[in-house]
């Protein structure tokens, strides 16, 4: 098996003609939004992007809905805060590169550097350093925030939502059965296994993650995958890693 916290991983994989197709009576299991088509890998947990702002200083009305608009909040010059060497954010710009095109995810790029964004090593970093109140907002996965929370239930953060563009992208962990294996019913019930009720529970409770199986429900201060504003975007499409990272190179934004 290959097990992956993104899809892009995921579908990089698949890419290079790696894996092999998971049965149907596994695959079904999730919606087809949060599988490859050709179901060479299946998602067994999500992940929303979203904005942690401080409660103390802001409200959810002042962050913006949509993403493209944060590198024109010049009241929060150096009080934003992003992890670019983090692979969810990398999935993130992977998205706006699809969704707006290079020369937008350039521009959103540098507008970001201009406006003195703080860096971090990952996005727990930036949900705690949002909490602590050396940033007013970031950019991170929504479990970030809830993890904060679960330490410090009283900790002023608070989760906000980007409308239908890159900053609202719901994400998947999952697997994907290797070719390679001589293995491949013990390979298809360990991802039944993942996607059981029992495990989707231990997702929802101990990693704040988003369960993509019927009948079990997000833990924390969230709502339902129905009621979130995501693009449409086919995931298997973050794959694209490679342009990813020279343009984030590019700008600076990586060494």
């Amino acid at each position: 098996m290959f097990y992956s916290v993104n899809a892009g991983a995921l579908g990089a994989v698949a890419n290079e003609g790696l894996t092999q197709s998971l049965r149907e009576p596994t695959s079904s299991l999730v919606s087809e939004e949060f599988r490859a088509s050709d179901s060479s890998w299946i998602g067994t947990s999500g992940r929303a992007r979203t904005v942690p702002y401080n409660t103390n200083t802001l409200s959810e009305s002042d962050v913006p809905t949509s993403i493209m608009q944060f590198p024109n909040l010049s009241q929060f010059e150096g009080e934003i805060g992003w992890a670019p060497g983090y692979s969810s954010f990398q999935a993130f710009v992977t998205a706006m590169r699809i969704l707006e095109g290079d020369p937008a995810t350039r521009n959103w790029l540098q507008g970001m550097q201009d406006l003195n964004v703080q860096e971090y090593p990952d996005e727990f970093a930036v949900s705690q350093a949002v909490a602590d109140g050396e940033l007013r907002m970031g950019f991170a996965n929504h479990y970030y925030i809830q993890r904060v929370l679960a330490g410090r239930p009283n900790a002023p953060i608070a989760t906000a939502f980007t409308q239908n563009d890159a900053g609202s992208v719901f994400n998947v962990a999952g697997a994907a059965r290797l070719n390679a294996s001589n293995r491949a019913d013990l390979a298809d019930l360990f991802v039944r296994h993942l996607l059981s009720s029992e495990a989707q529970e231990y997702f929802a409770i101990r990693t704040f993650e988003y369960p993509l199986v019927e009948g079990v429900d997000p833990i924390g201060r969230l709502p339902p995958i129905s009621e979130l504003d995501v693009p449409n975007l086919d995931l298997s499409k973050l794959s694209d890693l490679g342009a990813t990272f020279d343009l984030m190179q590019e700008v600076g934004v990586l060494t």
